[in-house]
Parts: C-alpha cells; structure tokens; sequence
C-alpha cells in the first residue's frame, strides 16, 4: 500500500535525526527500503523472525521489530545496534510505520469513495453514510478538474498537482483511467469561476515543461453537495471533448464557456449528417479552398464586418465582398445575413464534430 519510495525517504530522514541505520523487509523477504548496502544477509533472518511469536529480538548486532496493520503483520523492521538506544529508535520507527500504514489505508478508502461517487457506483444513502464513516464534509461547495497529458498513467505529473495544491485534506486527486488525472476541489464560500479559471492555470504550470506541451485542463460547474460531484465530473469531461473538438487552442476550458459547442456534441451522428446534406446539398467543406476558408473564419471573428475583415486580410473591400457573393451562388447563403451566418457556423462547427467522432475510437 505505501509505495518503496515513501519507505525510503521516512527511514532516510529518520536516520538522519537518530544515525542509526535501518531495513525494511517485507513478509515475503523482499527488501523495499534500506539505510545501508548489506542486506542479502539479513534477509533469511528476517523471514525466521516473521514466524517467531515475539515482537522484536536481537539478532547479528541488528534490533528486529515487527510493524502490524491492525492484526496483519507487514513489514520487519532491523535498527543497527544493540543498545538500548537503539531498541528505544526502533520501537518509535516500528510505530511511526504502522502509523503511516493506517494514513495511507485511509487514503486509500478515500480514493475508492471518490473514484465510485465521480462514477456514480453508489447509491444516495451510501454516498453520505460512507463519506460520513470516512469524515469527509457532505455539504461543502466543490468543482471537478479533469487534466489530460499525452502520456498514459503519469504518476509524476498526479503527484506535481498534489504538490501544487497543498496536499489539503479536503481536495482529492485521483484517476478512473488511464488518460487522465481529476482533481476534486473543495471551495471557499467566496471561490467563483474567475478563481476556478486561476486554479486551473496554476495546476497546468504544475507540470513539466515538456508535458505541459498538449496538456488540457477542463472544469465542470461548482456544486453545493457531495451527490453532485458525479455531475461536475461529467461536465468536465464533455468539456474536454467539447474543448478538443471546436476550441484546439486554448489548454484551459469551462463547462459555462462551451456554448453551441455543447449542444452540437449531444447530436446523433445521423442527425448530423442529415443536416449538412440540407444546408450544403451534397457538397463538402473539403471542397472549399484555403482562401475561401480563410475569409469566412476571419469574417466570423470580426462579426461580421466587412470593413474591418477586409483590413485584417489586406484586400479591397470589393474583393471581400466578390467572394462571399461567390459562397453566396455555391451555398445559397449569405454571410452578410445573420440567420444564414449562424447556419453556415453551426454547419461547420457539425462538420467540425462528425470528423472528430470519426477518430475517436469509443
């Protein structure tokens, strides 16, 4: 349960404080974590000991000791010396180890909550008699975080986000699969989405440079009770899709920011196809070139204004209008109208969709 390098470092600093070098040893006579080199000789000591009714003996000028979680023996325990002193360090590692044994199986209990309450594998009761059992506040405000890498299982970068947040006893971070780390966010009364927009930044800045290349981060909405974290975990991760699909340059990305974006991902792809057949009649924005594609975005992000359009694209405004007049006779839209300009966006926003669904593999 307690990882070989979290073993490590306790009986490091611990040697540091006392100068009395020590052994981890598991049941299976395994080392996991050691002050010193020589530890193939006590390794078959160690596995006599296990079956020994005693707690702790002397044995090679080494002070063995027994470490329990609950009535479970875990580890076995060698403190180099055979003084008093040594017996007195050893008993407090022994028991400072069981006590990181009972943190870590809490934790662990913790995650299993968490991780089945985001996937809503419990049932309401069940959600607050566990969360209660466990000492975890029902009714705190909270927001889920979803923060995808490019690389699959990354550990390194769960832990910089915990790092990054202070490990607070009311934030969790966790995972339900291999792509993607979530961050569940305990609140203040005060914290609103300009603030979740700050957090977000900050855990992405968290990471290494090298991965924070292709990172994206999304939120849900922040919720008031503990049953609602399931919802803001879904939120988040529409919002990661969503965000992939029709907003590829920005890393940070809202469930409240999505806009149409979000009603064109619930569509059935039939639907979809159906529609552009209607607005395109057979045709495809393949076939537009890039000089025409190039005109209709820049016409979109200045609405559609064609003064200021035709400036940015260092044309005549006669050129400009030439070639919507052109899209005009090929579509039978006119931008310059606002009822066939939201057509022609919501069409290639579904476009947009349809070919992303087309790579994904569900």
């Amino acid at each position: 349960m307690i990882s070989n390098q979290i073993l490590q470092n306790t009986i490091d600093g611990l040697k540091q404080i006392s100068r009395v070098d020590m052994c981890v040893i598991d049941t299976e006579g395994s080392v996991l974590a050691s002050t010193f080199a020589e530890t193939d000789n006590y390794v078959e000591p160690a596995l006599l000991f296990v079956n020994s009714p005693a707690d702790s003996q002397e044995l090679q000028g080494y002070q063995f000791f027994k470490v329990y979680d609950e009535a479970q023996l875990e580890y076995i325990l060698l403190a180099s010396g055979s003084s008093d002193d040594t017996y007195m360090v050893g008993k407090m590692v022994a028991f400072q180890l069981q006590n990181l044994l009972v943190a870590y199986k809490e934790r662990f209990d913790k995650d299993n909550f968490i991780k089945n309450l985001l996937l809503d594998n419990l049932l309401l009761i069940d959600i607050y008699n566990r969360a209660k059992k466990l000492h975890i506040e029902a009714d705190v405000r909270r927001v889920v975080f979803i923060l995808e890498t490019n690389i699959e299982k990354d550990n390194s970068s769960m832990e910089a986000v915990r790092l990054c947040l202070g490990n607070k006893s009311g934030d969790f971070i966790t995972a339900v699969d291999e792509k993607g780390i979530i961050v569940v966010k305990e609140l203040a009364p005060n914290d609103d989405y300009a603030e979740m927009d700050k957090v977000a930044h900050h855990i992405l800045n968290s990471l290494d440079v090298r991965k924070r290349e292709g990172a994206h981060i999304a939120y849900g909405t922040i919720v008031g009770e503990i049953k609602e974290v399931s919802r803001s975990y879904k939120e988040a991760r529409m919002a990661l899709d969503v965000g992939k699909i029709f907003f590829g340059e920005r890393d940070v990305i809202a469930y409240s920011s999505l806009g149409i974006g979000r009603l064109i991902y619930q569509l059935p792809i039939p639907l979809c196809k159906m529609f552009i057949r209607e607005i395109f009649d057979g045709k495809s924005t393949d076939d537009f070139d890039e000089e025409t594609l190039t005109t209709i975005n820049k016409f979109f992000e200045n609405s559609l204004n064609v003064s200021e359009t035709s400036r940015q694209l260092y044309i005549h405004r006669n050129t400009l209008v030439y070639r919507l007049d052109k899209l005009q006779k090929s579509t039978g839209l006119d931008l310059r109208v606002f009822e066939d300009a939201i057509t022609f966006k919501i069409a290639l926003m579904v476009v947009k969709y349809m070919k992303y669904m087309e790579t994904v593999d569900y």
